[in-house]
């Protein structure tokens, strides 16, 4: 092709040659010539960075230490002078990832070996990547929970949740107030037994454990941490013995149960049934950490006097729902030690039966005393400790405590508080007989608000026979000051206040009695008149009055 310039100069050996300008330029060729300049270029880039290694800020060094001795120096062609600038290699995203994977590894410091004398003599007092397992969440599991009025709910928990932490997210989820008091039942109906689940216990591992008819009930229980509020008085100085000498004080006696190197024993008479028989026998029984043994000899407690009757290692200790009709037992306060691989045979079951309610709560104690030892006392310190961390205005105050209650006297312009006993005394029932409030007519109200205004409350039962009163007084704990109130069943215009004190349950009758044409409600012939339940209910948790205590608790059931 004919061109119109030419620039010539002079060359040496090894120097290329020169390019040529002319007016009219192959484009064809220029194409190719500049698509192998990209491609020695993208080479060229791909090397740089496989090769030159990352600082710890993952950038590549700016300039490398020079080595003595002559260095190489590449000679670029003059098109890569003239050009400007030259194309960026972007690297595939999966690269990118592997080697940000691998730049995250390596910036991560290194995990000291736990078990160092457990390494070969190749292997590093390190951790090496990978080595560790990967994280696995918790399993879910959906559990059902029955309340006491026979309504369920099914909850979805984890794995690892204990009894606790599913009372309290079902307190939160039924909107009652969580006094630490709430308990979760395990129930086995066709065996007639039942027991409170400790709080530290997993849920789902008890679940494993219960047969196919088996149950969880949520309720109260009040006497579940009754042993650490009142020591002294719990159990009879004749019942326990001791391997160490003993002060009698509240703190050794905690101590004495709870260590592990002490060695108590219960002991008295219980009746045992034999296994696979009905006929029961009143046997001397002795309880150790070591298990249960009843003595073939009178009283003697000589080892070859004592004989196993059961282990408390993978046992649990239940009460018995219905012990007489069921089992034939001799009274109502049977108690049973059930191992945990038994689900629906009795074969295996360790029936016992106290003669009273008190022994049968002291032999059922002990053993969980002497199973659980400090983990039971943990149990009952949290709720307490969490409650001394928070601030006495962050929940509101629902419940009545006497510690925190005072007569007050507000006849004169400012209150006054009352500290002479017998002025609030008598403060108390010159209140109680002018507390009185008319109640206000209505054309299409048929009855008077005092005879319907109970009904929407918790510790109001209904239509209830004195055995389903006596029966829930027990679910929920005998302790002093548990009480209910419902409708009499003799005297329709009657009610019935049942309360536990010393662990019995009184029954006490509410009466209507007639006053200037308006009716009332007494608990003792009239001396204190109240215009309707509630304000009986009030005053009586502020004064004792003619009852043998306060009342302090109410027995509640709560639908899910």
């Amino acid at each position: 092709m004919p061109c119109s310039r030419l620039w010539t100069a002079p060359r040496g050996p090894g120097t290329p040659a020169p390019p040529r300008l002319c007016d009219d330029v192959d484009l064809e060729a220029l194409m190719n010539d500049m698509n192998t300049s990209l491609e020695s270029l993208y080479s060229a880039c791909s090397m740089q960075s496989d090769t030159v290694p990352l600082l710890q800020n993952g950038q590549h060094p700016r300039s490398q230490p020079r080595t003595p001795g002559p260095q190489p120096q590449p000679q670029p062609s003059p098109r890569q002078r003239v050009q400007r600038s030259q194309p960026v290699h972007i690297t595939a995203v999966r690269r990118l990832q592997e080697e940000d994977q691998q730049f995250r590894t390596s910036s991560l410091p290194a995990i000291p070996n736990p078990f160092p004398e457990l390494c070969g003599p190749g292997s590093p007092p390190v951790l090496a990547t990978g080595s560790l397992p990967p994280s696995q969440a918790a399993a879910k599991q959906d559990v059902k929970v029955f309340s006491e009025d026979g309504t369920s709910k099914v909850v979805e928990i984890l794995s690892d949740m204990t009894a606790r932490d599913l009372c309290q997210l079902l307190v939160y989820k039924s909107h009652c107030v969580d006094d630490n008091s709430w308990t979760l039942v395990e129930h086995h109906p066709h065996l007639g037994l039942e027991r409170c689940l400790e709080d530290h216990e997993l849920v789902v591992q008890v679940e494993s454990t219960m047969g196919s008819e088996s149950k969880f009930l949520f309720r109260k229980n009040y006497a579940k941490y009754e042993f650490f509020k009142n020591p002294m008085n719990f159990f009879p100085e004749q019942m326990v013995t001791w391997c160490q000498q003993s002060n009698g004080s509240q703190a050794q006696l905690l101590q004495n149960f709870l260590n592990s190197s002490s060695c108590p024993e219960i002991q008295g008479f219980l009746h045992v049934k034999e296994l696979g028989k009905k006929s029961w026998k009143k046997l001397y029984v002795c309880l150790r950490r070591s298990g249960l043994y009843c003595s073939t000899k009178g009283t003697s407690k000589e080892p070859r006097h004592l004989q196993l009757l059961a282990d408390l290692e993978d046992s649990n200790i239940f009460s018995l729902i219905a012990g007489k009709k069921q089992y034939s037992a001799p009274t109502d306060h049977g108690l049973c030690i059930k191992p945990n691989k038994v689900r629906n045979e009795t074969k295996e079951l360790r029936l016992l039966c106290a003669e009273d309610e008190q022994t049968r709560t002291c032999w059922m104690t002990a053993f969980r005393l002497l199973k659980y030892g400090m983990l039971l006392y943990q149990n009952y310190r949290i709720p307490q400790q969490r409650k001394a961390l928070l601030s006495p205005f962050s929940t509101p105050v629902r419940s009545v405590s006497e510690n925190s209650l005072v007569a007050m006297d507000f006849s004169g312009q400012t209150g006054r508080v009352i500290e002479n006993p017998a002025e609030a005394q008598s403060a108390a029932l010159e209140e109680g007989h002018a507390w009185r409030v008319r109640p206000r007519p209505g054309p299409l109200q048929r009855l008077p608000p005092g005879w319907v205004i109970h009904r929407t409350q918790h510790w109001f039962h209904g239509r209830i026979s004195r055995e389903e009163s006596h029966r829930i007084i027990k679910q929920q704990g005998l302790v002093d000051g548990l009480f209910l109130l419902r409708d009499s069943q003799s005297n329709p215009k009657a009610f019935v206040l049942t309360l536990c004190h010393h662990q019995k349950i009184k029954n006490f009758q509410i009466l209507p009695c007639e006053d200037d044409g308006q009716t009332f409600f007494t608990l003792d012939d009239g001396n204190t008149k109240f215009s309707d339940l509630i304000q009986l209910v009030d005053f009586y948790q502020l004064n004792k009055g003619v009852l043998p205590c306060k009342l302090k608790h109410h027995c509640i059931r709560v639908a899910l």
